[in-house]
C-alpha cells in the first residue's frame, strides 16, 4: 500500500471517528402533559420507590424576592401517570436532601434550633400513600449561628465562619455520611458520622485531632457493603506551612473511617498533583482515579489510577496515564500546549471485565453584571463545558479518553444544564440538551451549544468501547415542547431505563428513555 493511500485510508478513519449515528437502541416514551400550579420550583430529589414510582420532590417559591415556600411532591406509576400530588406547605431554610425507603418519604434538613442553641439535622418522614409527615431529630451539634452553615461548595471550601457541615451520599445511596467542623469553646472540633438510609447510626468519629495543621473539605465517598467502613477523598488544606508563590497549598488524601479508629494515604509525589480523585471499591478492592496535573503548568496532564489496601491504605500501584494525541485533537483540533483544567468528577461505570469508564466536566463560575430596572447587580455565571469520558483498563492503563465539546451557562436552575451519564455493557452514553444542530468547528470537530432555554433538543452521544463516537437527536420541540431537565433523571439500572423531568411554566411531564424495546404506545417512540 502506498504512503497516500495510508493517509488517505488514516484521515477517512478519523472524519468518522465523531459521525451522525444511524441508529442506536434507545427509545423514548412521553408522559401525560400535566398542568401545574408552581411555577418557580427547583427539584430538591428524585427517587424510585419498591413499587416501580418516580417520587419527585420540589422546592417551590414565592413573594419578592423569590423565597422557598413548601416542598411538592408528585409520585408518578411506572407508565408515568401521576397517581398522587402532596403540598408539604414547610419550607426550611437549609433542606440538604430526600430519599425514599420501605414506602416512606424522607427529608433531611439542617436546622438552627434558637432554644438549644445547636444546628440540627431533621428528617421529616411521611407514608407515600398517604401523605403525613413527622419530625425526628438526627443529630445535634452546639453551635452559634452563621451565614452560611452548609459547605455546599465542596471545592472552594470557606472554614472561617465557625460552623460547617456537608452531607454526602453514597453511590448508591443507600447511605449518607455527615462532616461537622465547628468550634467548642477555643477548641476546633470536627466530627464524622455515616447512617443508613433505615437512618440507623453506623459511624461516629472524632476526627479532631487532624485538623490542628490542615482543614479538610472532602469530595467524595465510599462505603463498604456492611457500611462499617467509610472512605472520605477530598483535600487537606495545610494551615500554617509557608509555600512558594507557585506552590499549591493542598494536597489530595484519603481517609478511611470506622468507629474504631482511622488510616489517612496522603497523595503528594513530587511533580505530579492528583485532582478531582474518586474512590471505588470494586468487588471488596479498593482503587482511587481521577486527573493529575503538572507543577510547572499547573494544568491537567492526563489520568491517574490508583490501587490502595482497603484495611491500612498501603499503596498496592500506580498509572499515570498522560493525554493522547486523539484526545487533544477531540479538544483542540491539534496536540497543542493548551490548558485543561476545572474538571469535576460526575460518574463512572464497571463493565463485567472491571474496565472503569468515568466522565468528568469542564465547571467553573465567574461573576458577570445584570443591568435591569436603571439598576446594576452582579451575577454569578455558572459554566458547564466540555464532557471529557476515558476508559482505564483493571489495572490502571488508558485505553482510551476522548473529548467532547460543550459549552452552556446559567444563573438560574442548573438541572436544564450539564449532562447525565449512563454506561450499559461496554458503551457510554450521555444525554445532553443543545441547539437546533451541533455546530461544526473545522477539522472533523463539532461541538454542542446551549440550546435548554428556546430549543428543548436532547441528544444523546455514544463511546463505544474502542472509544468511537457517534451521536443522534434524541427529541426535538416539535415533540417535547418544555425543556428537559437533563442533569436530574431517576436512573433504573435494572430496567435500563431512565425518567426526565421537563417543565416551564404551569406544564410538566416526564419522559422514559429506555435502552432495547419500549412497549408500543401511541406516545412512544
Amino acid at each position: 500500500m502506498t504512503l497516500q493511500k495510508s493517509l488517505s485510508l488514516l484521515l477517512f478513519w478519523v472524519a468518522f471517528t465523531f459521525c451522525k449515528a444511524q441508529e442506536m437502541p434507545i427509545h423514548y416514551q412521553l408522559g401525560e402533559n400535566y398542568s401545574d400550579r408552581y411555577k418557580f420550583s427547583t427539584v430538591l430529589s428524585v427517587n424510585a420507590s419498591a413499587k416501580e414510582q418516580t417520587v419527585l420532590v420540589r422546592t417551590y417559591y414565592g413573594g419578592m424576592p423569590l423565597r422557598p415556600k413548601g416542598h411538592f411532591i408528585e409520585v408518578y406509576d411506572k407508565e408515568m401517570n401521576l397517581e398522587l400530588d402532596y403540598n408539604y406547605k414547610y419550607a426550611g431554610r437549609h433542606m440538604v436532601d430526600g430519599f425514599v425507603r420501605n414506602g416512606q418519604l424522607y427529608l433531611l434538613e439542617l436546622k438552627y434550633n434558637w432554644d438549644s442553641e445547636a444546628y440540627q439535622y431533621i428528617v421529616h418522614q411521611s407514608p407515600l400513600h398517604e401523605f403525613n409527615f413527622s419530625e425526628r431529630t438526627l443529630l445535634s451539634i452546639p453551635s452559634k449561628e452563621v451565614p452560611n452553615p452548609l459547605a455546599v461548595n465542596k471545592y472552594n471550601r470557606n472554614f472561617g465562619n465557625g460552623f460547617s457541615t456537608a452531607t454526602f451520599f453514597n453511590d448508591d445511596r443507600n447511605a449518607f455520611a455527615i462532616t461537622v467542623h465547628h468550634r467548642e469553646g477555643k477548641k476546633e472540633k470536627y466530627h464524622m458520622y455515616l447512617y443508613g438510609t433505615d437512618l440507623r447510626q453506623q459511624i461516629q468519629y472524632d476526627f479532631s485531632d487532624q485538623i490542628t495543621e490542615k482543614n479538610y473539605a472532602f469530595e467524595n465517598i465510599a462505603v463498604s457493603k456492611d457500611l462499617k467502613t467509610l472512605y472520605f477523598m477530598g483535600k487537606a488544606f495545610f494551615k500554617k506551612r509557608r509555600f512558594d508563590a507557585k506552590e499549591r497549598r493542598f494536597q489530595y488524601e484519603l481517609v478511611r473511617i470506622t468507629n474504631g479508629g482511622h488510616q489517612t494515604q496522603e497523595f503528594n509525589e513530587a511533580g505530579r498533583f492528583p485532582e478531582a480523585l474518586k474512590p471505588l471499591l470494586i468487588d471488596g478492592e479498593l482503587t482511587a482515579v481521577g486527573f493529575y496535573a503538572d507543577r510547572k503548568d499547573k494544568r491537567y496532564n492526563g489520568l491517574v489510577y490508583f490501587k490502595l489496601n482497603p484495611t491500612d491504605l498501603r499503596l498496592e500501584s500506580k498509572k499515570y496515564n498522560p493525554f493522547s494525541n486523539q484526545f487533544m485533537l477531540d479538544k483542540f483540533g491539534r496536540e497543542v500546549d493548551a490548558e485543561i483544567k476545572n474538571l469535576i468528577f460526575k460518574d463512572v461505570h464497571i463493565t463485567a471485565n472491571k474496565d472503569i469508564l468515568f466522565s468528568a466536566e469542564e465547571y467553573f463560575v465567574t461573576t458577570g453584571s445584570d443591568i435591569g430596572s436603571s439598576q446594576t447587580r452582579k451575577v454569578q455565571n455558572y459554566h458547564y463545558n466540555d464532557i471529557v469520558c476515558a476508559k482505564l483498563d483493571a489495572n490502571g492503563t488508558m485505553a482510551w479518553a476522548r473529548n467532547i465539546n460543550k459549552t452552556e451557562v446559567t444563573q438560574g436552575d442548573e438541572a436544564y444544564a450539564s449532562y447525565t451519564a449512563f454506561g450499559k455493557g461496554d458503551d457510554m452514553y450521555f444525554f445532553i440538551n443543545s441547539g437546533e444542530h451541533p455546530q461544526k468547528l473545522g477539522k472533523n470537530r463539532i461541538v454542542f451549544k446551549q440550546g435548554y432555554s428556546k430549543n428543548p433538543n436532547m441528544f444523546v452521544i455514544r463511546l463505544n468501547g474502542q472509544g468511537e463516537m457517534d451521536y443522534q437527536k434524541l427529541i426535538d420541540d416539535k415533540e417535547v415542547r418544555l425543556p428537559i431537565m437533563v442533569s436530574r433523571p431517576l436512573i433504573d439500572k435494572k430496567s435500563d431505563q431512565l425518567y426526565f423531568y421537563a417543565k416551564r411554566g404551569s406544564k410538566k411531564q416526564l419522559v422514559k428513555v429506555g435502552f432495547g424495546t419500549l412497549h408500543n404506545t401511541p406516545q412512544s417512540k
